[in-house]
Order: structure tokens, then C-alpha cells, then sequence
């Protein structure tokens, strides 16, 4: 190699060690949890880090919201994506570590029940139909369409749907089968709701459900089935698809539902853990719609920001989940804490 080879060369080395080293000295936000939050928060931090021209790096994992609060509660993560309230299990691993939090419902969400555009024998399903479907039982019984609904062909039925660490999987076994966790599992599960869509797309007899999001995000791709959700829902006999009018009010139901952001109380003395958050909140109206979520009312994100100003800690859920909650419900209980 010739002296000026070895001159660029040296000169490459050392402005990678430079680069290096300054990457090293950047702050950095450590969010996980959710994939069904993960679009807004990713949204989010791509803005901010804009906005701060890369004085600070945030960085998003995709761990589930089971697998993150694992994560959260040894206090790993400086901010917790959540798709259902912490749990009792959670709550006492948080307290074991020492982890104290503070909870912000950001937006609202539903899970959608989707199938192939090729399906052309269900435009709508019962809550009693999808819990024979997914219920542990069913695992080597309901095989075909016909074994859930004769009127429905005798072909195999195909179910896609999140994984055991998914907080929309916790939500949607506690409101369909009773019992959170508690389905068969002989069906094709990912922490990544987008092989779901892929994996419905490409399925005639296919059949999941899904944050409602991610069918937004996908309608030319995929069928959402209206939900009739029993007695207990407004509606009662009713199908009723999943929109942003029918999640607000509560309609439908039961598989409407908030999520959240948790932020550890000790991460809030960090600068630049306080500026996002509070960004996260002022910036909630526009980019939830954006990103196909239900935003709510401005009073909502305002209690938030206090909620982080003045340090309100813990949870207004008691360690489970509410089924069917409805928007003015989660205000009122908010502003209870």
C-alpha cells in the first residue's frame, strides 16, 4: 500500500473511533413493550429527535407489552408501551425492584376481526362464536369454519393472532374467552402484527384479530368483520364495526380498550427523558390520528402532562384490566387519582 493509501486509511479509522465515541456520548431514551403501541411512540421519537437535531438518541423495542414490563420493572426502560393497564404480577415485580412509574393513557385502540377479501361467506361474527373459536377447548375440536358455524364451508380454519407476551392478546382472551391468557394455541402466533396481515392476505380460510390500526393501515388488503358483542353490548344483537365513532362511545364492545404509555419516576430526572415525555403529550392530538389511532380529548392529555408535573404515581386500574371501558369512564377515573 502506497503512503497516501496508509494516510486514508489511518485518517478512516479514526474518524469512525471519533464517530464512535461521539455516539456513545449521546443520551439515549430507552423505550420497549408493545407492538401495539409502537407505532405512535415510534412516531413520536423520530419527531423529537428531529426537533433536538440528534442531541439525543431514543431508541423502541418491540418486546410485547408482557415482555416489556419485565423489562420496565427492572428498571431497564426508561418508558413502558402498554396495550392493557399493569397487572397484579407486574405491579408487585415493579415494587420488589424498587420501580415506581406513572401511568398516561395516550390513545384508544379495538381489536379487529379480520379475514381474507376472499372470504365471501362472513360479513359479521358473535362474541360466543369467537370464544368457541379461540377457547382452550377448541384446540383439536373446531378445525373447520363448518364446526363453528354449519352455514359456514367445511374447510379448514386458519387463526393468526398475536403472541402470549402481546398486551392485545391479554385483552382479547379476558374479554372473549373470560380468563386473560387463558386460549388455544395451535394457531399461528407474532409479536409482529404485520406477518399477521401478511399471513390473511395470503389466506382464503384465514381468520385473526388485530389492532384496529394495523387493519387501517391494511383495509385494501384485508375484511373486518362486524362484532356483535351479547347483552352486555349497547348494541346487543347488532354487528357493529369497529371505527373511530363506535371505539369512543364505547360501542363496540367488548373489544374497544386504551393503551398507555408508563414512564419510570426516576428516568423523569433525566433532561431529556422530561422533554420527550412532555412532547409525547403536547404533540398526542396530531400524530394519533396520523398514525390511525383514536385520539383523545385534549382535557385527557392535559391530566396527563399534570399527572408527569406533579409526579402522580401508580395506577387507577388496581393490577387488571377493564373490559368495555369507555372513554368519559377512563377520564372520570383518571381524574380520581
Amino acid at each position: 500500500m502506497s503512503l497516501a493509501g496508509v494516510t486514508l486509511l489511518i485518517k478512516t479509522i479514526m474518524a469512525s473511533v471519533l464517530l464512535t465515541q461521539a455516539q456513545a456520548q449521546v443520551p439515549v431514551i430507552r423505550i420497549d413493550g408493545s407492538s401495539t403501541v409502537f407505532p405512535i411512540t415510534e412516531a413520536m421519537a423520530e419527531d423529537f429527535q428531529t426537533m433536538v437535531r440528534g442531541k439525543v438518541r431514543v431508541t423502541v423495542g418491540v418486546s410485547g407489552t408482557g415482555g416489556g414490563f419485565k423489562k420496565f420493572c427492572r428498571g431497564e426502560t426508561d418508558i413502558q408501551d402498554a396495550s392493557r393497564p399493569i397487572q397484579q404480577k407486574e405491579l408487585e415485580a415493579c415494587r420488589a425492584k424498587g420501580v415506581k412509574f406513572i401511568e398516561i393513557p395516550i390513545a384508544f385502540d379495538a381489536a379487529a376481526i379480520v379475514v381474507s377479501t376472499k372470504n365471501t361467506w362472513i360479513q359479521q361474527i358473535s362474541i360466543p362464536e369467537l370464544k368457541k373459536i379461540w377457547s382452550p377447548d377448541a384446540q383439536g375440536k373446531i378445525k373447520k369454519w363448518s364446526d363453528v358455524n354449519p352455514a359456514w364451508p367445511q374447510e379448514r380454519l386458519n387463526l393468526y393472532g398475536p403472541g402470549s407476551d402481546s398486551g392485545t392478546f391479554d385483552y382479547f382472551t379476558e374479554a372473549v374467552v373470560g380468563k386473560a391468557h387463558s386460549s388455544r394455541g395451535d394457531y399461528t402466533a407474532s409479536q409482529d402484527h404485520n406477518v399477521t396481515v401478511a399471513g390473511v392476505t395470503q389466506d382464503k380460510w384465514a381468520l385473526a384479530y388485530i389492532p384496529l390500526s394495523y387493519y387501517e393501515e391494511n383495509k385494501s388488503k384485508l375484511k373486518v368483520l362486524g362484532l356483535i358483542g351479547g347483552e352486555k353490548s349497547p348494541k346487543k344483537s347488532e354487528p357493529v364495526l369497529p371505527s373511530r365513532e363506535t371505539v369512543e362511545t364505547g360501542v363496540y364492545f367488548p373489544l374497544s380498550r386504551p393503551i398507555f404509555i408508563y414512564v419510570n419516576e426516576a428516568s423523569l430526572n433525566k433532561q431529556w427523558v422530561a422533554q420527550f415525555v412532555k412532547y409525547y403529550l403536547k404533540e398526542a392530538p396530531r400524530i394519533v390520528p396520523e398514525v390511525k389511532y383514536v385520539p383523545l380529548p385534549a382535557k385527557a392529555y392535559e391530566m396527563g402532562l399534570s399527572r408527569v408535573q406533579g409526579k402522580k404515581l401508580g395506577t387507577v386500574f388496581g393490577g387488571h384490566s377493564e373490559i368495555g371501558l369507555k372513554l368519559d369512564e377512563l377520564l372520570n377515573r383518571e381524574g380520581s387519582l
